[in-house]
């Protein structure tokens, strides 16, 4: 008999969001190991986002999906959070799946955070361990965008966080620095198995008897993952095959994803670099960068940084988002592929995964104790890789040693792609189930 998994996560495709790529991921992996997902979610009436009706080719037909609704937003946009919007009618959808089915554990990613709640809810109500996956830290800075909406989420988050996770049994996260410091706040006696391990991303509790959460006398425990990646994502056809290049006269340099506010040093940095090789004349003709899906960020935008750097003909930014199989196609006929970091040591570039499974090479400017940085030293895949370990006026100079070889490659781009393997989403939800059936098997216990 299989295990029964539920996942809440108001975001399911249709929806053309990033976040939905995790959960995703998992669902399609998880019967794998004895466990079926029961998606619990928001009908696509009621989001806000363009629908990516191509991204359902990529869904695993034995993930079975139940649809809720949500309060519609209404102008003025006063709650836009589809997670708040959608809370109480999630919640008693899933007192009647668990009232129905036997439910062995309830998987909750954030963001949208306001889900976490649901969390213990149910607990109280059923019973059933939960664990929440941070996605992206729920507390976090927001000294960028002071408006008052980011203001008020703060006050809610820091309200609201200890009572999601008071009653968990396992936290997750892309990073261990994206809840390091849940835990430190509410569960200070976990930290101890963490700060012994080397690596920065696959952070685990090694104990070999489970900590016990002080508020459910239950078991509870914690690791981290990266995103995770398909392999069969890249045989999937996309509807739009179109190109935004002529490939008779461009090169093109693709970058694809969110820009984010910490990253703004990175492409400075990058920008500055193609501004000195644009005077000394070392740019090849037909180069262009092409910027996709930057989204909504504040601060100057990827196409003002590039004019104040005279190199905006070279530039060309689009800030929507596209359906997740275009960027793929766009990816795997670009010259190269782009992948800029922040100066985050825990970024965890989870574009990277698609990056390299594009078979392009691979231009990358991390934080030299990033994630990224050791999976690229790894598969030995870091040939056109600047870390920022290196004085600061030493850094623009090493971006145009890279630069001048990635326009002109020489050898042959050959990263060792097996060696990704124990980043996929299949060990990602090999790992997950693990711990699940820990937690489990140490309840019965």
């Amino acid at each position: 008999m299989m295990n029964n998994l539920l996942i809440i996560y108001p975001h399911w495709p249709p929806s053309n969001l990033a976040g939905v790529h995790r959960p995703r991921l998992i669902a399609n992996n998880i019967s794998d190991f004895n466990w079926h997902p029961i998606v619990l979610t928001v009908a696509h009436q009621f989001y806000e986002e363009e629908f990516d009706w191509d991204f359902t080719k990529t869904i695993g037909e034995d993930i079975e999906v139940i649809y809720t609704r949500a309060i519609p937003v209404f102008k003025p946009r006063i709650i836009g959070d589809i997670g708040l919007r959608s809370l109480f009618f999630l919640y008693n959808a899933a007192k009647k799946i668990i009232q129905l089915r036997k439910i062995d554990f309830i998987w909750i990613p954030v963001p949208s955070f306001y889900t976490a709640l649901l969390g213990p809810w149910l607990y109280n109500k059923f019973r059933i361990p939960y664990g929440i996956d941070y996605i992206d830290p729920w507390i976090r800075d927001i000294s960028s965008r002071r408006n008052w909406r980011s203001v008020i989420s703060l006050l809610l988050a820091r309200w609201l966080e200890p009572i999601a996770v008071k009653k968990a049994s396992l936290i997750t996260g892309v990073a261990y620095e994206y809840y390091r410091p849940v835990l430190k706040r509410n569960f200070p006696y976990l930290l101890g198995d963490v700060n012994s391990l080397k690596s920065p991303y696959l952070h685990v509790s090694t104990s070999p008897r489970l900590p016990v959460n002080h508020s459910t006398g239950l078991p509870i425990t914690h690791f981290s993952f990266p995103y995770g990646f398909d392999p069969n994502d890249y045989n999937v056809i996309p509807a739009n095959r179109e190109l935004p290049w002529d490939k008779n006269t461009t090169i093109p340099i693709v970058y694809a994803g969110a820009f984010l506010p910490n990253a703004r040093i990175t492409m400075e940095l990058l920008f500055q670099s193609l501004e000195k090789m644009k005077k000394e004349g070392k740019i090849p003709d037909g180069i262009k960068f092409y910027f996709i899906g930057t989204g909504s960020y504040t601060g100057p935008s990827i196409s003002e940084l590039s004019k104040k750097s005279d190199i905006a003909e070279m530039v060309e930014e689009k800030r929507e988002r596209l359906p997740y199989l275009t960027i793929l196609h766009l990816l795997k006929n670009a010259h190269g592929v782009m992948v800029i970091g922040s100066t985050e040591p825990h970024y965890t570039a989870s574009k990277l995964y698609q990056a390299l499974l594009s078979t392009r090479p691979v231009m990358a400017l991390l934080h030299q104790r990033s994630q990224a940085y050791e999976v690229l030293k790894e598969i030995e895949a870091d040939t056109y890789t600047t870390v920022f370990d290196l004085p600061d006026e030493a850094i623009v100079p090493a971006i145009m040693d890279k630069l001048k070889i990635f326009f002109s490659p020489k050898d042959s781009w050959n990263p060792n792609l097996e060696d990704l393997t124990k980043y996929s989403a299949y060990e990602s939800a090999r790992k997950l189930v693990g711990k699940i059936e820990e937690i489990l098997g140490s309840e019965k216990n």
